[in-house]
């Protein structure tokens, strides 16, 4: 498909076209975020509160599970990039239902829809980022994704925002869920600039494009490029070996590939239980409980999202000279610190308001003062935490743990952990608002520092390593995880022996040349006196 399309092959273009399919995930997040607390979604949806809120938010997540269990499949069938073209027929739709709903129903069919699009996307979009760029740039490359699904999450929030104060029963949040539709349409006219994974290409057997896709990519179509022939032949001699591995289920389990299976999945779960989506989805009744009302309560939700911006792009420049684990182990650490910040300030100071703060049933306690002013700091502290550190880093390392036989589906299994515990939490926690309250925030809390243990005691550093040289570090004989350090050396050898090499061959061929050059004017010269 698209074969006749001229490719760019620059690695920040492709980055940037596609993790557009990021941006989706972000517009749907706050297409709901910025409506939920209006008016009009509050008259004509009846005041959704509790399971039916949940039910409403967590729908994408259900869509995602769906979309996360085909991704692999049709990723390794029809290729990566592919793959995010076929998933652009579920947004189209699922924005259609939105945009037309008629009651709860549609709306949740439609959030589903949407869902299976983001589903696939993120879980092959860091799979074909992860298959293109190299092992030195790959954190960054990746956190293009983070960024997208941010920027995503900004504008959709902002224009929600602006739709609100249209007039009417339901302009505001149809107008506002249509503009859905522009990025997916962007996202597919962009896609068939982009080059197949040569990864991908590589697996199903079509070498040679695989290696001239390669040298475009990393060296500007230079098929004799070091790093080309170190990276492609890695790619060839593993694949080799993986194809002699058991198949179906079993090599997920094989020769130590649980331990890589158990990191993707839990890694993306481990996202979810952080609590984060407790500001990202529902920021706008935290801000209630600490006595925002109106605009002010919608623009300063809006500033977590800025702040979300501003501190993963930070993370770009540093991610790749930053070990993983360091990020993972005590962005866990502080996130929960935050957490029980939250929580203990409003378990010690909120006043029950069995009506609803400001009508809204979902929000049932508040705070005032000081209080109120830790609750929202804190809140904003841990957005800043998490935009440094899971976030970014766990779409990264679940990216990073698989092989090139497993890496389509694996990244499926990775993001069915994240949209399960994203769909249970996301049914969760309003009606935890209403039960457990202030307790919520300690739950996450404990969950937080959970993580942190596991991600110490079980995750090898991958930073800095090539996807092949990552397999050794899960291996039966690999490094405990808490011995492993950041940097590469096996490819950095390869490139120094096969440039070493290069060299030697072209030295012997300029001395043979000039012994050659010597024995023809030494016969000329004989011919000569003869």
């Amino acid at each position: 498909m698209f074969s006749k399309v001229p490719k760019i092959y620059n690695v920040y273009f492709l980055a940037i076209i596609a993790t557009m399919g990021g941006m989706l995930f972000g517009f749907d997040i706050s297409s709901m975020s910025a409506i939920i607390g209006s008016e009009q979604y509050l008259t004509y949806f009846n005041n959704p509160s509790g399971v039916t809120q949940g039910a409403i938010g967590s729908a994408l997540a259900a869509g995602s599970v769906v979309g996360s269990i085909i991704a692999g499949p049709v990723s390794d069938k029809f290729g990566r990039r592919d793959a995010l073209v076929f998933s652009c027929i579920f947004w189209l739709l699922g924005t259609s239902l939105q945009v037309a709903t008629n009651g709860r129903g549609m709306l949740i069919a439609g959030r589903v829809f949407n869902g299976v699009t983001v589903g696939i996307t993120s879980s092959q979009v860091p799979v074909y980022l992860a298959e293109i760029s190299k092992h030195s740039q790959r954190g960054a490359i990746i956190i293009i994704q983070q960024l997208a699904i941010e920027w995503g999450i900004l504008i959709m929030f902002f224009i929600g925002y602006g739709c609100s104060f249209i007039p009417g029963d339901t302009a505001s949040f149809r107008t506002a869920w249509g503009i859905q539709f522009v990025p997916c349409v962007l996202f597919l006219i962009g896609l068939p600039f982009l080059p197949e994974s040569p990864r991908w290409l590589a697996k199903v057997d079509r070498t040679e494009e695989a290696l001239h896709i390669l040298a475009h990519i990393q060296a500007d179509g230079d098929l004799q490029d070091p790093y080309v022939v170190a990276e492609y032949e890695e790619i060839i001699t593993v694949l080799t070996a993986e194809r002699l591995a058991p198949k179906g289920w079993r090599r997920f389990v094989y020769n130590g590939m649980w331990r890589r299976t158990l990191a993707g999945f839990s890694v993306q779960a481990w996202q979810q239980l952080s609590g984060a989506n407790v500001m990202t989805y529902y920021v706008v009744y935290i801000f209630a409980m600490a006595g925002l009302e109106g605009n002010i309560k919608l623009i300063s939700s809006g500033v977590q999202y800025a702040l979300f911006i501003v501190f993963s792009s930070i993370m770009f420049f540093f991610v790749d000279k930053i070990g993983r684990r360091t990020l993972l182990v005590y962005g866990a650490i502080a996130m929960g610190f935050c957490h029980f910040v939250v929580g203990g300030t409003l378990g010690a100071n909120y006043t029950y308001v069995p009506e609803g703060v400001q009508g809204d049933k979902n929000v049932v306690m508040l705070v005032r003062g000081a209080p109120a002013n830790t609750v929202i700091a804190f809140s904003y502290l841990l957005i800043i935490i998490y935009a440094l550190t899971l976030a970014p880093i766990c779409w990264v390392y679940a990216a990073e743990v698989w092989s090139l036989e497993t890496r389509a589906w694996g990244m499926g299994i990775a993001a069915i952990g994240n949209w399960l515990f994203n769909f249970a939490i996301g049914l969760f926690i309003p009606p935890a608002f209403l039960n457990i309250k202030w307790g919520l925030f300690i739950v996450f809390g404990v969950l937080c520092l959970l993580g942190a243990a596991q991600f110490f005691l079980t995750y090898p550093e991958t930073c800095g390593k090539t996807l092949e040289e990552i397999e050794v570090m899960f291996s039966d004989g690999g490094p405990r995880a808490w011995k492993t350090k950041k940097g590469s050396a096996h490819l950095d050898h390869n490139i120094s022996n096969f440039a070493t090499a290069q060299a030697k061959g072209e030295a012997r061929a300029s001395i043979e040349k000039f012994i050659e050059t010597q024995h023809k004017d030494a016969h000329d010269t004989r011919t000569e006196a003869v």
